[in-house]
């Protein structure tokens, strides 16, 4: 399936640590949805494939996202872009919970 646009990371999209209420408004306004999450260390989501492109922020802790084989560690206040039918996995780097936001548009 053809991909929308490569997997990115925008370092420091948002002031660390992310307000998650602008962060939902931010993505509202760029027409995606916002919700919340919080994994314990090691947490590891994958090999996920989704119909709709997905942002994700970290607001506290460090995330490691693989996307198509490539990997990319996001931080607070980073933005990560998952474009639509991209295989990906999400694990938790920190040694205590990390929590995080995503949006599908």
């Amino acid at each position: 399936m053809t991909k929308t646009a490569p997997a990115t990371v925008a370092r420091r999209r948002f002031a660390a640590p992310p307000d998650p209420a602008a962060v939902a408004a931010a993505w509202r306004a760029r027409g995606y949805s916002c919700h919340s999450f919080d994994d314990p260390p090691g947490q590891a989501w994958n090999d996920f494939v989704h119909e709709t492109n997905e942002l994700v922020t970290v607001v506290e802790g460090r995330l490691e996202l693989i996307v198509e084989q490539e990997r990319f560690v996001v931080e607070p206040g980073d933005e990560a872009f998952i474009p639509r039918h991209a295989r990906h996995s999400v694990r938790n780097l920190s040694e205590g919970r990390t929590h995080w936001l995503f949006g599908y548009d």
